[in-house]
């Protein structure tokens, strides 16, 4: 006899076969299973403890899974899902996990049965392109500017969140929002920029009543020198700097040598000279207030005050762009190449209001903003990031809503219309892919089935019913009610779904699933090749360069 051939190391673990596909798949449902209960309007919130040790409170699918820690590299690529859908819509992080969840699960059948997994994945793509057919079909074209539809549709977004309770708070704050920042791209298409332009200032304490958008910008910084600066100024001419009002220290050190006592005194006045002249270009332009990104000496805050102009100093980049945007200004870069033009005169109001125990500075009451702050207060820092994931979550659908007006029923519904056609379908097809295209159909009803399981209904009954109701494909618009479980029609109750969300979510399962039957083999236990004599050494610190420095992280004042 031979001995035995050695391939892999000893420390390697392979694993091959049916046994893959099996844990794939109950890794993958296990995954499905931890956010099945967060699915709808009667959804269930999970509470996480991260690294550092603080809790997360949320129903979010992707801030659960992002949360999770896992070892089973198919639950891994689950995570992922979740991620892109948030990434790519912004919603339907949930539906997507228990629907590739449970398109897996309908597999599991056909692999003991030995089917070739890529016979399971071509019926799939076919019952995906069938059901992406499906959706353009139902789905219903609205306007954008009617204001009570939309609202409708982030409401039903909400609806599934912590914050519903709040009515239609958070559905006007987002619709505000996201209108306010659309930019035209000329035909007929429009440019949202939500993580730009839309900035969220949570601030602890007062009611979520107060919550409100506001048009413009809120910044938190004071004035430079409170006592002296107007701290409110209506219809203020602002003028935005990037560079410092201070002297200009040499980039390299610097040696003078002095002769004369005198020449010292000519130094001083030199800088000082420099830094009038520098007020004296700013304040050709009789602004009311100027802003900097770096930093402003006390000699070009008296001029400044003397001239009674407010000024603000180290602001982050990204809250000047939005300023900019707000009031109309242009951001300069040296104050001697100011222009008429660059003074932004679109603002209404500048004020400094004090919430809580910090200032705040206000430019509101913009004319045309193209940036606003959505102000956020809540009782407890917990209360107040749930709410600002859910804001994210419902403007994301206005801006998908904005981006591509067309709408489907939610409830379920559409997952139904499209599982009965699906199977409608099966029948005509030929061949071994029938049944893994009728299994997909079937696969289909997870997500009204779990809406179901979360309202506390007879889930069978129910079913049976919602089935029997779109049977041919017709009552495309019948689904649950997630708050009652009664069977209603979607139009009438204004559940409705964004069609680039349904549509996104549906292609992401199907694709994961796919991906993950066609695994036949895992080797794991690999270890990173190491240089001889690397493992002992301890690392070095890493020392932060200039490079590293981000402006985001300087201190406030």
């Amino acid at each position: 006899m031979h001995a035995p051939v050695l391939v892999l190391k000893d420390s390697l673990k392979r694993e091959s076969g049916t046994k893959v596909h099996h844990d794939n798949i109950q890794a993958a449902k296990a995954v499905a299973d931890i956010i099945r209960t967060t699915l709808g309007p009667r959804s269930m919130l999970k509470m996480l403890l991260d690294a550092a040790g603080g809790i997360v409170v949320t129903n979010d699918g992707n801030a659960i899974l992002r949360e999770l820690d896992l070892a089973h590299p198919a639950a891994k690529s689950m995570i992922e899902l979740s991620r892109t859908q948030d990434e790519e819509v912004g919603d339907g992080t949930t539906s997507v996990i228990v629907l590739a969840g449970e398109m897996l699960h309908v597999a599991e059948a056909f692999i003991y049965k030995n089917y070739h997994p890529t016979v399971i994945c071509r019926a799939y793509n076919k019952a995906l392109e069938d059901s992406i057919a499906v959706l353009d079909k139902i789905a219903m074209p609205i306007d954008v500017n009617d204001r009570a539809t939309m609202l409708g549709l982030v409401k039903s977004c909400i609806g599934t969140k912590f914050t519903s309770q709040f009515g239609d708070l958070i559905a006007d704050l987002a619709i505000d929002a996201t209108t306010t920042v659309g930019v035209e791209l000329g035909q007929g298409l429009r440019e949202v920029d939500i993580k730009k332009y839309i900035k969220v200032e949570k601030v602890p304490g007062g009611q979520l009543e107060d919550s409100k958008v506001l048009r413009g910008v809120m910044i938190n910084k004071d004035v430079v020198a409170p006592g002296k600066m107007r701290r409110k100024i209506v219809n203020p001419r602002i003028i935005l700097l990037d560079c410092p009002l201070e002297y200009k220290k040499g980039e390299n050190q610097t040696n003078a040598e002095l002769v004369k006592e005198e020449d010292w005194g000519v130094l001083l006045k030199m800088e000082e000279e420099y830094i009038e002249n520098l007020c004296m270009q700013i304040l050709k332009f009789k602004p009311d207030l100027v802003i900097t990104e770096k930093g402003l000496s006390d000699l070009a805050c008296h001029y400044l005050s003397k001239a009674g102009v407010s000024a603000i100093r180290r602001l982050r980049k990204t809250d000047n762009n939005r300023i900019a945007k707000a009031c109309g200004a242009v951001i300069v870069n040296r104050p001697d190449e100011l222009q008429e033009s660059d003074v932004g005169t679109g603002a209404g109001l500048f004020e400094v209001k004090k919430i809580g125990d910090e200032y705040f500075g206000f430019i509101v009451e913009c004319r045309d903003p193209k940036a606003c702050t959505v102000l956020l207060r809540g009782a407890s820092k917990d209360l107040l990031n749930e709410v600002e994931r859910n804001l994210q979550d419902a403007m994301s659908v206005a801006r998908n809503i904005i981006k591509n007006p067309k709408l489907l029923p939610g409830g379920g519904a559409t997952e139904l219309t499209v599982s009965a056609t699906l199977k409608q379908k099966a029948a005509s097809i030929e061949g071994v892919e029938k049944w893994p295209y009728e299994a997909a159909a079937i696969a289909f009803e997870a997500i009204p089935r779990t809406l179901a399981q979360n309202c506390g209904v007879n889930v069978i009954r129910t079913m049976t019913a919602l089935q029997g109701k779109h049977a041919n494909g017709e009552n495309a618009w019948f689904g649950i009610d997630g708050n009652t479980g009664a069977i209603t029609d979607m139009k009438e109750q204004k559940i409705l779904d964004a069609y680039n969300v349904k549509a996104q979510t549906f292609k992401t399962a199907i694709e994961a699933a796919c991906m993950l039957l066609r695994i036949d083999d895992i080797v794991s236990g690999i270890k990173k090749k190491q240089a001889p004599g690397a493992g002992q050494a301890p690392s070095q610190p890493k020392i932060e360069t200039e490079a590293d420095a981000d402006g985001e992280q300087i201190l406030p004042d």
